[in-house]
Parts: C-alpha cells; structure tokens; sequence
C-alpha cells in the first residue's frame, strides 16, 4: 500500500480513523456458568434482531462501534472488550453489553 501511494507512512496512518475503546475488560464467571451465559446473551440479542457474529462468543455490531463476548478456554472468566468511533457512542455500547449481562444474572463487570 506504501509503495503505491505518493503519502508518507505517517500520512496514511494520520488518515486512518480515530477510535476509542476499552482495554480487556476480564471478570470472573465459574467454568460451570460462562459458556452458558455467553449463549444467553446470544440468544437474547438475536430475538431482539441484533447483528451478532457468534464465532468464539458473542461480537456485536453497532453504529459505529461493536463490543464482544467471550468465555475464556483457560480460567473462569468472561472478557469482554467494546469499540467506537467516539466516547458517547462507546457509553452507548457498553451500556447494552451491560444490559444483556444483567439479564443473564451475572455479576457485572466494572467497565472503565
């Protein structure tokens, strides 16, 4: 891409787009429990028409952001991470990622 461009490296990393997000966000879950939550909150995204990709957990896609869900294959954990174009679209997504957790009856995690 560099060598067909008449930019410089850092041009066309400058007009790449800005995004904001969280660090992992990790939260204990038993092993008994975390692969069972994550299909929860799958399932209640999708009757409600959300746009989930659900290979290794639960990615969904906003409007200008996404956030996942997963169940960690070695310890009993659920990490989570959520990404946006901008600091109140990421409120909003974590927001939701919050909603389908608390439904799912699990202790929520404190996402910064």
């Amino acid at each position: 891409m560099l060598k067909n461009s008449n930019s410089s490296l850092s041009q066309l990393y400058d007009s790449l787009p800005k995004l904001v997000n969280t660090p992992e966000i990790r939260f204990d879950c038993p092993d008994d429990q975390k692969f069972t939550v994550v299909s929860e909150v799958a399932r209640n995204l999708e009757k409600n028409g959300a746009d989930v990709l659900s290979i290794d957990g639960v990615r969904v896609t906003k409007d200008g952001g996404w956030w996942l869900l997963r169940a960690s294959n070695t310890q009993p954990v659920l990490v989570a991470r959520c990404e946006a174009k901008d600091i109140q679209t990421l409120r909003e997504i974590k927001s939701e990622l919050l909603y389908y957790l608390s439904k799912s009856k699990v202790t929520l995690p404190d996402l910064i």
